[in-house]
């Protein structure tokens, strides 16, 4: 049984060049043992600097200034920090958004599950690794009584993140804070995942804090839900009372934003003339893969096989699928990234080196890429003005004041004020590092942006925007773009054509005027199934992924 949690008054604040800066306001609100709160918000509305308080913890340059949170009968603000570091991880449990950075690749995935039971020794290693079998099969991990004895590297996402549950749960904590936990998963995992938390957290009727920019996904797991903006609550209420009948403007703005919403897919009419007579890019019998190539030329690890795509100018094309289907392989041959074993590239008419090496730089200008975690695709000891910098500098050979300028440009096409310029990136919101890496790839004003799931991240009111600003660059530029994602509405929203993904293959390519008619191909529509509605106990309704096998492309 969980404990009651109550947060009054709290005070938080970060320390800027100009002083003290409150990023959580006053903020009050209580959790019953055994309930589920979910804390909903865009990027920078302090949904994670609340939860972090809960355990007595404030990040690099914030500092709790005020209030009070007690769990059970502990005074956490009051608690000395040696006091604070024994509450974390027995009495206050957190699990990461990123379970990827969060493992030792060094270490098994036991030795690292029992850890908070040994360090707050709380059972011996006999004992904790029992108990961590348990958990797995809790968690419906497969082959529980061996998964521990693996690397972090040998499992998928999805376990990996149910693992990380499991590490967190060992030690029988009064409250459970999950922050994004699924954010990073494809549509099918996340299922998976999210059946698995909520069956444990309702089983051990643990009280819990669900942090997520995700309606869809807080509905089938929160009791409770408070909107955050600016560190200031907005509105609290139950889940169903929230999702059917929102009395805060903030909140319908989000619920608009978690909408599916069609975006215009026009394109200007001399581009589209142009797409008539020649394709901006043409993939024919594309295959790649990693490691070392035997003597018939094939990588020791194949992922594609086969490809076909084309792609006219001012065109958007979606490419869905799971993870490991190839998705971001495709994009990172189409960029040079890495070099196909067969197949060809050709890019406006010409046929495209197989490398970056072997590409002209107006080649490179031409086609961008923007990745899809700007955490590690942005140089963190670099401003963002040093970032944005760099390719108009490279492709456009501006200096001075024409390129300040232009800086202060691309912060304001994709919503960022121009006093962003002088931060790292680690002073950004996840929301806002994304809209940087969409406006580095901007600067060098391509053809072609190769979007690896940019807006997986984001919050629903962010990644509305991006996908708004996108369309707009497209009908305005005449930008095409090839968008990954494993998001199906996503896509639907953006693309005129949506090419499908399996193992490595094109299992089939669906048009705009085809979407909403039948029948599609059975993994399209698992994808489609897949993607969480706004609703309460869509959950409970959405058949098992595994209940649809593998099967063949189809022309």
């Amino acid at each position: 049984m969980g404990a009651p949690v109550t947060v009054s008054g709290l005070n938080i604040v970060a320390q800027t060049r100009d002083g003290e800066q409150p990023i959580v306001r006053d903020l009050s609100f209580s959790i019953a043992p055994g309930e589920v709160l979910a804390l909903i918000g865009e990027s920078g509305s302090g949904k994670t600097t609340t939860a972090l308080a809960l355990m007595g913890y404030a990040r690099n340059g914030c500092r709790i200034a005020g209030g009070s949170i007690r769990i059970g009968d502990a005074d956490v603000l009051a608690l000395t920090p040696v006091q604070q570091r024994a509450l974390r991880g027995r009495s206050v449990a957190y699990i990461a958004q990123s379970a990827a950075a969060s493992f030792n690749p060094s270490r098994s995935l036991m030795d690292q599950v029992v850890e908070p039971a040994r360090i707050h020794r709380l059972m011996p290693r006999a004992e904790a690794e029992a108990k961590a079998v348990a958990l797995f099969r809790e968690l419906a991990l497969p082959d529980p009584d061996h998964i521990g004895a693996r690397y972090p590297h040998q499992v998928s996402g999805g376990q990996l993140q149910r693992l990380m549950a499991a590490m967190a749960l060992i030690s029988d904590p009064d409250l459970v804070i999950l922050d994004e936990p699924t954010t990073a998963l494809d549509v099918t995992t996340q299922i998976e995942v999210l059946r698995a938390f909520r069956r444990v957290v309702r089983e051990r009727r643990a009280t819990a804090v669900y942090v997520s920019h995700d309606l869809a996904v807080v509905a089938q797991m929160a009791d409770h839900i408070l909107v955050l903006r600016d560190g200031a609550m907005r509105e609290l209420g139950r889940t169903g009372q929230i999702l059917q009948a929102p009395a805060n403007d903030y909140t319908q703005s989000l619920l608009a934003a978690a909408q599916p919403k069609v975006r215009d897919a026009g394109r200007p009419a001399a581009e589209a003339a142009e797409a008539t007579a020649r394709p901006l890019l043409e993939v024919t019998g594309l295959s790649a893969g990693y490691g070392p190539l035997d003597r018939q030329g094939r990588p020791a690890l194949p992922i594609l096989q086969d490809i076909d795509l084309t792609l006219q100018r001012g065109q958007a094309i979606g490419v869905i699928g799971e993870s490991g289907s190839g998705k971001t392989t495709l994009a990172r041959a189409i960029a040079g990234l890495i070099a196909p074993s067969g197949g060809h590239i050709v890019f406006d008419g010409r046929e495209l080196g197989t490398a970056l090496a072997r590409r002209s730089k107006e080649d490179l200008r031409r086609i961008q890429i923007v990745f899809q975690m700007a955490d590690t695709a942005l140089n963190p000891a670099h401003t963002i003005e040093r970032i944005l910098a760099r390719p108009l500098q490279f492709y456009r050979g501006l200096r001075g004041a024409a390129l300040r300028a232009r800086i202060a440009q691309l912060l304001d096409l994709v919503q960022l004020p121009a006093t962003l310029a002088q931060r790292l990136p680690g002073g950004l919101s996840g929301g806002q590092k994304q809209r940087v890496n969409l406006a580095r790839a901007l600067a060098a004003e391509p053809d072609l942006i190769l979007c690896d799931e940019v807006t997986s991240a984001l919050d629903s009111v962010v990644g509305a925007a991006v996908l708004d600003l996108m369309a707009q660059l497209r009908r305005e530029l005449g930008v095409s773009y090839l968008f990954i994602s494993h998001d199906l509405h996503t896509v639907r929203s953006v693309c005129d054509e949506i090419v499908v993904m399996q193992h490595g293959r094109k299992l089939t390519q669906v048009a705009r005027a085809d979407f909403e008619r039948g029948p599609h191909h059975p993994y399209y529509e698992l994808l489609a199934r897949s993607v969480p509605e706004l609703r309460c106990g869509w959950l409970d309704d959405v058949p098992d992924a595994h209940e649809v096998p593998d099967v063949p492309a189809t022309a």
